[in-house]
């Protein structure tokens, strides 16, 4: 039986609507959705969120890759609340699976900057026994590293662990690593998989 759940934030406990953000900066949605995943395939995004640099010397970084939407990307990261949409019925669910008494962490990708941002005021933080960003230990998935980091930083057998992320990518790492993981297709189907544990125990 599994006793700590390890949730990734982007795609798990967050949807987001980044091409709805990208727009607010002055491009059309068109363009949006072409330009988003260049901007998160980009080797620069890595940067922020490994937390090695300052962030907004990486966002101009970044923004100088395309420079007919430099200002767009500029805002994009700079007024980042408009990203996320929250999952309340998922937030229920992990309030539900605390207090059926598993123990809860937050293994994510992120910057300093964003992390703080889209997480303020969100119930899901005051349930989690820990949490490990990116950025606080300068590694990010799928490295094994960050996997590693936050066994020793919890103390966690790595057998009673289950990481829901939604990049097959970095499940795999956490397998590698001897965590058990399921990748995130949606929000209904999340919600399937902790309606599962909840009935467990």
């Amino acid at each position: 039986m599994y006793k700590n759940i390890v949730f990734d934030v982007g795609g798990v406990l967050f949807s987001y609507q980044w091409t709805v953000a990208l727009s607010m900066g002055g491009m059309s949605m068109d363009e949006a959705k072409v330009l988003g995943p260049k901007l998160f395939d980009d080797p620069m995004w890595n940067q922020l969120d490994l937390g090695i640099r300052p962030y907004m010397e990486v966002v101009e970084e970044l923004a100088s890759h395309y420079p007919e939407y430099h200002d767009a990307i500029v805002n994009f990261l700079t007024d980042v609340e408009n990203m996320p949409i929250g999952r309340p019925v998922i937030w229920e669910k992990v309030h539900a699976l605390k207090e059926k008494g598993y123990s809860l962490y937050i293994l994510s990708n992120y910057s300093d900057y964003m992390f703080g941002r889209h997480t303020a005021g969100c119930p899901f933080i005051d349930e989690m026994d820990g949490i490990l960003v990116s950025y606080m230990v300068n590694v990010i998935k799928p490295d094994e590293g960050i996997y590693k980091a936050l066994l020793q930083r919890f103390d966690l057998d790595p057998s009673e662990c289950l990481f829901f992320d939604d990049r097959p990518e970095n499940i795999e790492g956490a397998k590698k690593c001897g965590i058990d993981g399921i990748v995130v297709t949606g929000e209904d189907m999340l919600a399937g998989e902790l309606d599962k544990l909840l009935a467990v125990k």
